[in-house]
């Protein structure tokens, strides 16, 4: 994991992303997703999403080899057995890690600010990333400890809550960047006052 995390935080740098916001300030939360400091500190609302990241890992993890490949007979079933809670882990932060840096890539930046609600959007600090993959991690242990069902109950209610305090949240980013709708946008700007 180490590695992963020395990889995405180079890959950053090399992408030019700073390591921290430039005003300068130490916050770690900030939480206009408006303003120019969104993605430039430790965390923010869509550290929240990343969180989420976390949870659904979990879940899609439990479901395919924890429910399914038992099964589907007893070679998945030790794929299964061999695809332990660290490996998983690893599986998830490589993921949340990889992200992270395709993320910051110029196309995906500037798909940002032409389809989504972020039209200033910068990208994101190296710091921010590294805040963003730890909310990951938070969010596979917190899935882990309440088990599917109650995990998959606080996604809809973090995703409903994120909804109703910024206009956004993870589904409709996923949307908005793979199929945009000018009315789910206009809806979402509309909030920015």
């Amino acid at each position: 994991m180490l590695a992963t995390f020395v990889g995405m935080i180079l890959a950053m740098r090399a992408l030019g992303r700073i390591w921290w916001c430039e005003c300068g300030g130490w916050a770690l939360w900030k939480s206009d997703v408006w303003s120019s400091h969104c993605s430039q500190h430790l965390a923010d609302p869509y550290t929240i999403t990343h969180f989420s990241h976390g949870l659904l890992f979990w879940c899609l993890f439990a479901v395919v080899f924890d429910r399914w490949a038992p099964r589907i007979g007893a070679r998945p079933a030790g794929v299964a057995r061999r695809f332990t809670v660290p490996w998983r882990l690893v599986t998830a932060v490589f993921a949340a890690a990889v992200w992270e840096v395709v993320e910051n890539s110029p196309w995906v930046i500037e798909r940002y600010r032409t389809v989504t609600m972020s039209l200033d959007y910068l990208g994101d600090s190296v710091v921010n990333a590294i805040g963003d993959v730890l909310a990951c991690v938070a969010g596979f242990f917190t899935a882990r400890w309440l088990g599917v069902t109650r995990t998959l109950i606080l996604f809809v209610v973090l995703e409903l809550a994120l909804l109703l305090a910024i206009r956004d949240n993870l589904s409709l980013n996923v949307l908005m960047l793979t199929w945009p709708i000018e009315a789910v946008r206009s809806w979402q700007t509309a909030g920015h006052v």
